[in-house]
């Protein structure tokens, strides 16, 4: 296992980088799978996942919906663009709080590394607004503790 690693690129993107101790196969399918995705993608502890609908296919669409006792709730909702089994997916989000955010186009990869995986996700922004909002959101320590609990998933 590795720790989530955040860099920035020029004002508009956010590139996400951590290591799995599991086939690319799994992690792909922990991010495609409805029944997977609801038992790790719940950021810090507190968080559920009541919703979770992914039709993970060119032209599908997802929505996640999360719920906090102390702090609320919020969604997602977007679009997948590409997937090629095992190895990549691109697709378009928008955070809603309660307004939606622009547009997010992110591209995850899942690159074999040995007995495990990259995954490199590269998220695109409109805008240094955006990316900053982004950012100040407490993004990366709410990943962070669902890519741990995605490590006890696969």
């Amino acid at each position: 296992m590795s720790k989530l690693t955040l860099t920035t690129e020029d004002d508009r993107h956010i590139v996400i980088t951590r290591r799995f101790k599991a086939s690319p196969e799994a992690v792909y399918r922990a991010h495609t799978e409805p029944s997977l995705i609801q038992r790790w993608m719940l950021g810090p502890d507190g968080w559920t996942m009541p919703v979770c609908i992914c039709d993970a296919r060119p032209g599908g669409k997802f929505r996640y919906e999360w719920i906090n006792d102390k702090a609320g709730g919020f969604y997602i909702t977007g679009e997948f663009v590409e997937l090629k089994p095992f190895s990549r997916i691109v697709h378009v989000e928008r955070m809603h709080l309660p307004d939606p955010t622009p547009d997010n186009h992110v591209e995850t990869r899942f690159d074999p590394d040995g007995g495990g995986t990259w995954m490199i996700m590269r998220m695109t922004l409109p805008d240094a607004e955006s990316r900053a909002k982004m950012l100040a959101s407490g993004m990366e320590h709410g990943m962070e503790a669902s890519y741990v609990r995605l490590e006890t998933v696969i």
